[in-house]
């Protein structure tokens, strides 16, 4: 395995504010890049305060959201909104190889920040640049969450419901989590083509476009002329054997059967209903599907006999293909997470750290850096001046100017 980190050397400034665009430069990060955060003075990223806002848990002391999204950066509190701040701004698009966004197209214009801009600066610049719902079209300016744009716009929230239900609230930051890895995809895309061209490129992702390839099986099925599908019915679903069924201490096993006319014949058995399985109505996949109400009833009855850890051993016992619905605290103790690691410890300094969850992508050949510290805000800010070239005498400037902290 390599120990010299694959990006380092790969300089890049981070103007993003809340989850997609700044965990896309922290997956830069992971693999060794030197990620400049650049914030507002006083108020920081407003991504800070999002621990404190419900539903999300809160962890006295622990700003977990901000050191998840922004570990190994470095922090500037620069005001882009002050004339004294545009010498800093055009030294940093110099010095970048990557600069993030997900300013609004009016934002953008009003601080000069559109691509052409600043690739008159820096024509080897990769400008990565994250919307809610992208560049053209009417909605185009409009602020976008991963639960309004991914979620709510793309179809996802009817989809994830029983029907007659109303929608739940998804996971904060999951939709805005699976578009960084798009964004960091794009990136990198654009780095190969630099080495190609010598020319940098403009890299765009939505949180909408993220939500419609989630969406997308059954999208296309739309799109093709089916008919649209609606939220399932649990006791009534197209599928009996591709449903969820409640244990006897109240837990949820989801069944997922891809080759049913091998599965349930040992299925039915290893439940105990082997006669079953000689039931004309069950005896193929067409009359499952007539029949699946009837299904759920007879595995809804059984499956309430047991615990979990008992249907567990019978169903592992039997090679079927089941799952389990986890609590987040049983997935942050899953022996895989750790085996994988997919959760490693903060670099710290502290005796006993706390874990972290690493970004998804890996080579076996290139080693990733220890997840270290969110910056506090403004915390480099002398720092990465003195990088891109300014003096004492200039920094002091610049805070008289009041365009740093």
């Amino acid at each position: 395995m390599n120990k010299t980190p694959l990006l380092e050397g790969l300089h890049v400034v981070d103007l993003a504010s809340f989850i997609a665009g700044p965990a896309a430069a922290t997956v830069l990060g992971d693999f060794g890049a030197d990620v400049v955060k650049v914030e507002p003075p006083h108020v920081g990223d407003a991504y800070r305060s999002l621990s404190r806002i419900p539903p999300n848990p809160h962890v006295e002391g622990v700003n977990y959201p901000w050191q998840l999204d922004n570990r190994n950066k470095r922090s500037i509190a620069l005001d882009l909104k002050s004339p004294g701040a545009r010498p800093v701004l055009e030294r940093l698009v110099r010095w970048a190889d990557v600069l993030v966004t997900n300013f609004p197209p009016r934002t953008r214009a009003k601080l000069g920040l559109e691509y052409d801009v600043l690739a008159s600066l820096n024509p080897r610049l990769i400008y990565a640049d994250v919307t809610g719902f992208g560049e053209e079209g009417p909605d185009a300016h409009l602020p976008g969450f991963d639960v309004t744009a991914y979620w709510a716009r793309s179809g996802l929230m009817d989809l994830t419901r029983q029907r007659d239900v109303p929608p739940a609230m998804n996971a904060f930051g999951s939709g805005d989590h699976s578009t960084a890895i798009t964004l960091f995809a794009g990136i990198m895309t654009a780095l190969y083509r630099r080495e190609k061209t010598g020319q940098g490129a403009r890299v765009t992702a939505s949180l909408l476009a993220e939500g419609a390839w989630a969406a997308s099986m059954w999208l296309q099925a739309v799109l093709v002329g089916a008919k649209p599908p609606r939220p399932i019915d649990r006791c009534h679903p197209p599928n009996a054997l591709g449903n969820m069924y409640r244990t006897a201490d109240d837990r949820w096993i989801v069944l997922v059967f891809a080759n049913e006319d091998k599965q349930v014949p040992p299925f039915l058995k290893a439940i105990g209903h082997p006669e079953a399985a000689k039931n004309p109505r069950y005896a193929d996949s067409p009359s499952r599907r007539r029949h699946a109400a009837e299904i759920v009833t007879l595995l809804d009855k059984t499956f309430a006999t047991r615990s979990l850890t008992e249907w567990r051993e019978v169903l592992d016992a039997a090679g079927l293909t089941f799952g389990i619905v986890q609590t987040l605290e049983e997935c942050a103790q899953d022996p895989q997470l750790l085996a994988n690691r997919v959760v490693v410890p903060i670099d710290d300094g502290s005796d006993d750290p706390h874990l972290t969850v690493d970004s998804p992508v890996r080579l076996e050949q290139e080693q990733k850096i220890c997840p270290g510290p969110a910056p506090d805000l403004g915390e480099h800010t002398d720092s990465v001046l003195l990088d891109l070239g300014f003096d004492a005498a200039g920094i002091k400037d610049l805070r008289k100017a009041e365009a740093i902290d």
